[in-house]
């Protein structure tokens, strides 16, 4: 006869966490999420603060640097890259981080000193991204690379043509001030820096669009 050996239920390992731990949990998880949101919170009021205050220092009355910036920001993203379309404003995009990686690798366009720092020719290398990226656009724009984005050229949604906009020409703001020389970029307030020649900011501006087109290529494929 073969013997059955039946084991207590009590002796099994508990699958079901207890209660008090569940809810240790939970609380923990609220108290993670109430303080992200309340660190986005802050940083955004904060940020939403700095705008308004640079907005009101500004002297309309007397053009400045960096009323400048502001106005191209709003003819380029508002006025100019909603009449494009969404899909060309990405060929447009293509075409910037292709001349940037052209004139960035150029060994004739810049020089390494004894300490290792790069010297390069600010207008040099300025003049050299603008004619590259106006030759590869005009390039690309005949090239196999619309038959990728579609067949067609599509305007796309306005959401989306309105933050490529913004995206495409703070990419083209941050690379500029990555060109102009120390003296030139003094002439601009503390906040316009902060925005397009700040290491960190030039890094966002670089891989968000990145992302966005990642973003509208996989809803492409779908």
């Amino acid at each position: 006869m073969l013997a059955v050996i039946i084991t207590p239920t009590s002796s099994l390992p508990s699958i079901v966490p207890p209660p008090e731990e569940v809810s240790s949990a939970v609380s923990s998880a609220a108290s993670v999420t109430q303080s992200v949101i309340a660190t986005t919170t802050s940083s955004t009021i904060s940020v939403i603060s700095q705008t308004s205050d640079f907005l009101r220092s500004l002297d309309w009355t007397n053009p400045s640097w960096d009323l400048f910036i502001i106005l191209f920001f709003i003819v380029g993203a508002f006025l100019y890259g909603l009449s494009l379309g969404r899909d060309r404003i990405i060929v447009i995009l293509v075409s910037i981080y292709m001349a940037l990686a052209v004139v960035n690798s150029a060994p004739f366009l810049q020089k390494i000193d004894d300490t290792g720092v790069v010297q390069g020719g600010a207008t040099v290398q300025l003049t050299a991204f603008l004619g590259v990226f106006l030759a590869l656009f005009f390039i690309v724009s005949r090239m196999g690379l619309m038959r990728t984005i579609g067949s067609k050229m599509s305007h796309g949604p306005w959401w989306q043509v309105l933050g490529f906009s913004i995206l495409h020409v703070g990419l083209m703001v941050s690379i500029i001030f990555s060109y102009l020389p120390q003296g030139i970029l003094q002439k601009f307030s503390p906040t316009t820096l902060s925005l397009f020649a700040d290491p960190t900011a030039q890094f966002v501006w670089i891989v968000v669009p990145m992302i966005a087109m990642a973003m509208v290529g996989g809803e492409k494929g779908d």
